[in-house]
């Protein structure tokens, strides 16, 4: 259980791989002085196209990994764990445990001014009705239009993101928000946040993009508060990298999630 006895030891944060780095960054920066060891499986990336059943069962071993570092808490910064395996992590651990989609919508709800929100993620978020249903919850007279995206990530990791080739795919997918005029939309995937300014340039500067990235800590910081398990101190935090496979290409890729270089990843095994 987490109390003032756990304040110093540090949040614990995974992704399938480097999308929930942007999860990191707005750790870093709304919550400085906290220690967070973060973890990609990049062995088994992406989630996105997995089963349900597989998500699960990836996400229980991440989470196994963490604790066995003595995280204090832990952000689950996959949708696609978010969507599918949050309520089973819940239920197996006895640590607070925080999802991207819950922080995302109540965002979007609070946003939207015509009750019109978008959805982009990965088939198998967009496949959970996670976000439809969360928002449903909220507000039931929000109308919601879901879209995977299958292509962006890729496009995102190859340093693409702003290509012409990725603005045309762009406005592909959105082409039924912009007929739908929605003036809210999700990003429901912890990689899309790299897609801003293409994403404005197909939906126009007028629409609200939702950044669960963002959003979390407003969670995190919450749930640190009510349990006084926030870090005893004024220090700047420290961030330890694990990846189950490939940490040099790992290490390339994060500056474009961080926007800084990091010199140590840890490989190892779930």
């Amino acid at each position: 259980m987490l109390s003032s006895k756990n304040r110093n030891q540090p949040i614990g944060v995974f992704d399938s791989g480097l999308g929930g780095l942007t999860v990191v960054k707005a750790l870093m920066r709304r919550l400085p002085q906290e220690d967070i060891i973060y973890f990609g499986d990049t062995a088994r990336v992406p989630y996105g196209t997995k089963s349900r059943e597989s998500i699960i069962r990836f996400s229980k071993e991440n989470v196994a990994l963490l604790l066995k570092r003595q995280v204090k808490m832990i952000v689950v910064a996959c949708n696609s764990s978010s969507s599918h395996a949050l309520a089973a992590l819940r239920e197996t651990f006895d640590v607070p445990i925080i999802g991207v989609i819950e922080p995302g919508c109540r965002a979007a709800v609070k946003a939207t001014k015509n009750k019109k929100v978008g959805i982009i993620a990965t088939p198998a978020t967009i496949n959970s009705y996670a976000y439809p249903q969360e928002i449903a919850r909220l507000d039931s007279s929000i109308k919601v239009l879901g879209q995977a995206c299958p292509l962006f990530v890729p496009l995102i990791e190859e340093g693409w993101s702003a290509k012409m080739v990725t603005l045309t795919i762009a406005q592909e997918y959105l082409k039924k928000m912009r007929q739908s005029q929605i003036d809210t939309l999700i990003l429901g995937c912890t990689h899309y946040p790299l897609l801003k300014t293409t994403l404005r340039k197909v939906l126009g500067v007028k629409v609200k993009l939702v950044d669960s990235a963002e959003e979390v800590v407003h969670d995190v910081r919450a749930v640190l508060t009510n349990k006084a398990a926030g870090y005893a101190g004024s220090r700047k935090g420290t961030v330890q990298f694990l990846v189950s496979d490939e940490p040099a290409h790992f290490q390339k890729l994060a500056r474009r999630f961080l926007g800084f270089d990091i010199q140590d990843v840890e490989r190892c095994h779930v």
